[in-house]
């Protein structure tokens, strides 16, 4: 009976809608526009989130890098530029502990802020400009898991010899050499010659397709780069360890050391900041927290407006079939099912409104990846979310329509003009 009762409630919905398509369509719009602004947005963050998960896995696995104080989401204070720079000693000591693999200092010459170089890079007739400069220990290929496309990363022996050797980003080689194999060939950076020994894999990045700052950036051996740069002193630690499992362990051992070696008072906090690739998902959830709290806000409304509308709608069709209502009441139909038949009425409005939401947004979300090349990804949950709420919607403002039908007076109904 129930069955049956659901059935030719959603049958009468659907001659409903058949019968007024004006006007269900501005009903439901609000429904619509809220679940495709769902589907849209969190298409958006569920896609970016998934490429800067790929970019933080792109800059090493089980790694840790140690800076002066944390590279993202603060400006530096005074206390914080007068903090001590890391030494080659420290990475010496940090290679001591158990679970270590491999440790790198580093330092960079660029402009921080817009994150590229400052120098023109030349071979031959041809120049690259806002190349960054970087000097690296041999030992950064294998902490930041670096591929090459071509060539190898310098020796122990080159950077004891500060060689004028370098390591060359992939767009840097590709403006600079074309098709021409780069590897043995000179190239001049501030009026100095070094010779290519490798090209690097192109970097992995969160927005777009377009260039990537750290594509074009040529790298020395560190004892390299100090010869030309003698003037940058700050220096990054980069510590790679064994296995995932240990990364609170091993965080808390460098922790310990460095707090020893820099002298630091119990009472006092860390001088320095221990970052990892799930720092950057962290850093980035923060800022995504906004977006998501921006589509619950734009979604209500719609959702809110859409179950008004809904609501309407329903009061209006009670009072235009307040005869049919007698008419089943008078040949035996319950309270039930006249309740049940509206609420399936109102609920079918607003999940047809849902399903068209899905479509626009699903339509939106493909525009936006193939149309401008902006990483979105459909979220399997969000779909599912969407929908269910619009059917949540219906059940919820077509309660009272419903039970304002069910409890008509058949007697009184058959009378209604």
């Amino acid at each position: 009976m129930a069955l049956s009762d659901s059935r030719e409630s959603v049958r009468m919905a659907m001659d409903t809608l058949r019968s007024n398509k004006l006007r269900s369509g501005l009903t439901i719009l609000g429904v619509v526009i809220g679940v495709a602004t769902v589907i849209t947005i969190s298409s958006l963050i569920n896609g970016v989130n998934n490429r800067v998960s790929d970019m933080a896995k792109s800059f090493g696995t089980n790694v840790l890098w140690l800076y002066r104080w944390n590279p993202i989401g603060i400006r530096p204070t005074a206390e914080m530029l007068a903090r001590r720079y890391f030494t080659n000693d420290d990475c010496r000591a940090l290679n001591t502990l158990p679970h270590v693999v491999a440790v790198s200092c580093g330092r960079q010459y660029s402009n921080w802020q817009l994150g590229v170089g400052y120098v023109a890079v030349k071979y031959k007739d041809k120049k690259i400009q806002n190349t960054i400069l970087e000097g690296q220990q041999p030992a950064f290929a294998t902490v930041d898991d670096v591929q090459f496309a071509e060539g190898r990363p310098f020796t122990d022996d080159e950077e004891f010899r500060a060689a004028n050797v370098t390591d060359i980003g992939h767009d840097t080689a590709e403006k600079l050499f074309g098709s021409e194999d780069p590897i043995g060939k000179d190239i001049e950076v501030n009026g100095d010659v070094f010779t290519v020994i490798g090209v690097l894999d192109k970097y992995k990045q969160a927005f777009g397709s377009g260039d990537n700052p750290n594509d074009n950036k040529v790298t020395f051996p560190l004892t390299t780069f100090k010869k030309i740069h003698p003037e940058i002193l700050d220096t990054w630690v980069a510590v790679k360890y064994d296995d995932a499992v240990n990364k609170s362990v091993v965080t808390e051992e460098v922790r310990t050391m460095l707090r020893e070696r820099r002298r630091v008072r119990v009472e006092k906090d860390d001088d320095f900041a221990i970052f990892s690739p799930d720092s950057i998902l962290d850093f980035w959830k923060q800022i995504t927290a906004g977006l998501v709290i921006f589509m619950f806000a734009v979604s209500s409304v719609g959702l809110l407006v859409g179950g008004v509308g809904v609501m309407n709608i329903m009061l209006v069709s009670v009072t235009e079939r307040t005869r049919e209502i007698g008419v089943r009441k008078a040949i035996g139909a319950t309270k039930r099912n006249v309740l049940i038949q509206f609420t399936f009425e109102a609920m079918t409005l607003c999940a047809l409104g849902g399903l068209i939401g899905i479509i626009l947004g699903t339509l939106l979300t493909l525009a936006i990846r193939f149309g401008i090349s902006f990483p979105a990804s459909l979220s399997a949950f969000w779909v599912i979310t969407g929908f269910v709420v619009s059917g949540v919607i219906g059940l919820v403002f077509g309660i009272y329509p419903a039970w304002k039908a069910a409890t008509l007076d058949p007697i009184e109904a058959l009378r209604y003009e």
